[in-house]
């Protein structure tokens, strides 16, 4: 993947109900984003209405991903969905350590072992990281170091750079609250640094950075310009075939 290609990932979450909604907003994005051939736009539906998702995207540019996935390829797992069958599917990307998936007590151990067996599948892992509030004091810097700091213990110079980070601030997700364009700047800087430190300055500069948290339209040209980040993860906007849109045109 391209550093400089802009990345745009649409997280549906637990939306829409039905598979014939689904299928609509699939077919919308597909049609608004034709001639969209500069930036890389992926879907992220749920598990239930990924194949369906799929013959709607499948003559576009647009790639599939899935929302989260289980460490294990095979096995008495019931009610969790394998990296093996996603891959049969087509899902190019797999995103994990959601801070929603975290709140429910997944941790650091968990999201690495997930990454690694994405990553041996020959798939992108988009593992967000992120702060839960923002202290005078920056103590939050050192909450995503932690979260760094854990994949550079699983994963080599070569893995890392295969992997997507999402900076996404959890007071930002669902919450109508918006990092300013110089917290996504301090944040892309600090996590580069980071990686630097980890790894070398020659890696850190090939991790393709992204921010999630309350992007909308009228705001993602101004973030993407002055973030520093090379593109965004979006929520409930993607759910909007029109506002999805104008977004991923706001990454030039």
């Amino acid at each position: 993947m391209k550093k400089n290609v802009p990345l745009i990932i649409g997280n549906w979450k637990l939306n829409p109900v039905t598979l014939s909604e689904a299928a609509s907003l699939a077919s919308g994005v597909v049609t608004k984003l034709k001639k969209e051939t500069e930036a890389l736009v992926v879907v992220a539906p749920s598990f239930i209405h990924l194949q369906e998702v799929k013959k709607k995207i499948s003559k576009s540019l647009i790639e599939l991903a899935a929302q989260d996935v289980y460490s294990k390829n095979i096995g008495a797992h019931t009610g969790e969905v394998s990296i093996l069958q996603l891959k049969d599917l087509g899902v190019s990307m797999v995103i994990v350590g959601h801070s929603e998936r975290r709140a429910m007590g997944e941790t650091n151990k968990e999201v690495c072992q997930k990454v690694v067996t994405i990553l041996a599948q020959k798939i992108t892992p988009v593992v967000c990281v992120g702060e839960s509030e923002r202290d005078d004091q920056g103590n939050f810097f050192t909450f995503v170091e932690e979260q760094l700091r854990s994949l550079s213990e699983v994963l080599d110079t070569t893995q890392i750079k295969k992997v997507v980070i999402a900076y996404e601030p959890i007071w930002a997700i669902g919450t109508g609250n918006t990092a300013t364009n110089e917290d996504v700047k301090e944040m892309q800087l600090f996590i580069e640094t980071v990686l630097t430190k980890l790894y070398d300055r020659n890696t850190a500069k090939k991790v393709k950075l992204i921010y999630g948290g309350s992007v909308k339209a009228h705001n993602a040209a101004e973030l993407y310009k002055e973030g520093g980040m090379s593109g965004f993860l979006v929520g409930g906007a993607s759910l909007k075939a029109e506002e999805f849109s104008e977004i991923v045109k706001a990454c030039k």
